[in-house]
């Protein structure tokens, strides 16, 4: 039997100075109910913005992990996410007034002693896992990071951090398993820097802030102004940016992990190929139940119809926040006929149409009885992985970002069995019916 879901009993808070930005911010914890997630709420802007911790919302940036919902970021979130994830904490509403997580001793042992403080209790439902059950493998220059399945039920990290012969760092390698011990053995470990990357940083103009202790800035001779918290501080910190990067799945995880010089980009990369073996098995789970809109339902919504009517049937449908849909491609297409002879494939133009009319029936619920409906009004980020043919199933995925009095914003993509087939982002108007 799973473990149930926790939350914490209180609010909590954390604050200082950010990382890399330096700027002043506080972290404010609050329970959540069960489902909710790992949500970080914007504070500081003119309206409140929502960004849940999931790998699908995080946005390149070098050495750390930042989410983005429009416009708007949050900077250096995985030292609190790996202390929400070392305690098992599943619901939670992080809300943040600054553009960037407090950066304290460069560890997440002040956001683990600040929950703990809190109170953590557990909810009346079990916690959903992914347990891998076939490898995956993602590599980038000479890192390479591989998710196996595990022995038993538990997840581990073995991370083989190598500087090479001869530095000062050299080659450390660690192994664990996430346990109650985490407050003891990973928390407490800081962030490092090789001290002639401390000075290119702070060329740009970043870390400007930082004292001796705030990071451990790794010179020739060892630590500069600080002493190291364990012999081998250097591979455990990196084992906590992992914990924390790989929470970004929206839930634990059981199996084993094996890192060689990972970083951030590879760890987000290893995390959506497992967001995607998620997602298969949650929505073929979810083929075996009766639909939520059937194709006469649909049909009363759209106004779309043969041949453009590319949603077969809905089978999940979260209030306005989240559709699932389905659409079964067959020979019988018409635009096989012409795309290609000899060789079918569909048109990727019709993917990226079959997600939107899914988002048009998301957005329907928002904009019910209001006398409003919405029209496709840009493209963004679009991106057409694999070529769907005769036989496929397109399971298709629609996000709200965010709907405003004139336009609404939609995440979606498309998948066949486990492999993202295509993605975008899309922009609708909002008018008045006619």
């Amino acid at each position: 039997m799973n473990q149930p879901q926790k939350t914490i009993a209180r609010e909590a808070a954390v604050s200082g100075r950010g990382l890399f930005t330096g700027c002043e911010s506080q972290a404010t914890f609050s329970p959540a109910p069960v489902g909710h997630g790992v949500v970080f709420v914007r504070t500081d802007l003119q309206r409140p913005v929502r960004m849940p911790a999931l790998v699908e919302h995080i946005t390149k940036r070098a050495r750390r992990s930042t989410l983005r919902s429009g416009p708007d970021s949050l900077e250096t979130i995985e030292h609190c996410m790996s202390a929400i994830a070392g305690l098992g904490i599943d619901n939670i509403q992080i809300s943040v007034a600054g553009g960037e997580l407090p950066g304290v001793d460069g560890s997440c042992l002040p956001f683990v002693e600040a929950l703990q403080q809190a109170g953590i209790v557990e909810q009346e439902v079990e916690r959903p896992y992914l347990r891998i059950t076939e490898p995956l493998e993602v590599t980038d220059g000479s890192g390479t990071l591989i998710a196996a399945p595990p022995a038993g039920d538990e997840f581990q990290i073995i991370f083989d951090l190598d500087y090479g012969p001869g530095t000062v760092i050299g080659q450390q390698l660690y192994s664990y398993r996430l346990g109650p011990d985490f407050s003891e053995a990973i928390a407490p470990a800081r962030t490092f820097v090789l001290e002639e990357e401390a000075q290119m940083l702070r060329s740009r103009g970043l870390g400007l802030h930082l004292k001796p202790g705030d990071v451990v800035v790794v010179g020739a001779n060892g630590p500069i102004g600080t002493t190291y918290r364990f012999a081998d501080e250097c591979v455990r910190h990196k084992v906590l940016d992992l914990i924390g990067d790989l929470y970004l799945l929206g839930c634990p995880i059981r199996g084993r992990i094996v890192a060689y010089k990972s970083g951030h980009a590879l760890n987000h990369a290893l995390v959506r190929r497992m967001r995607s073996m998620l997602d298969a098995r949650r929505n073929s789970a979810l083929l075996q139940n009766a639909p939520v809109m059937d194709i006469r339902t649909i049909s009363k919504i759209l106004p779309h119809r043969y041949p453009m009517l590319l949603v077969d049937r809905v089978i999940e449908m979260d209030g306005d926040r989240r559709a699932v849909g389905i659409k079964n491609v067959t020979f019988n297409e018409p635009f096989f006929q012409g795309h290609y002879p000899g060789q079918p494939v569909m048109p990727g133009v019709l993917i990226v149409e079959a997600m939107a009319q899914l988002s048009g029936l998301l957005l329907s619920h928002k904009l019910e009885h209001t006398g409003k409906v919405a029209l496709l009004m840009s493209l963004d980020k679009v991106k057409v992985r694999r070529p769907v043919v005769p036989g496929d199933q397109l399971v298709l995925e629609a996000e709200n970002i965010r709907v405003k009095a004139r336009t609404g914003h939609v995440r979606a993509s498309a998948h066949v069995g486990d492999q993202l087939a295509a993605e975008a982002i899309i922009k609708f108007m909002i008018v008045d019916e006619f």
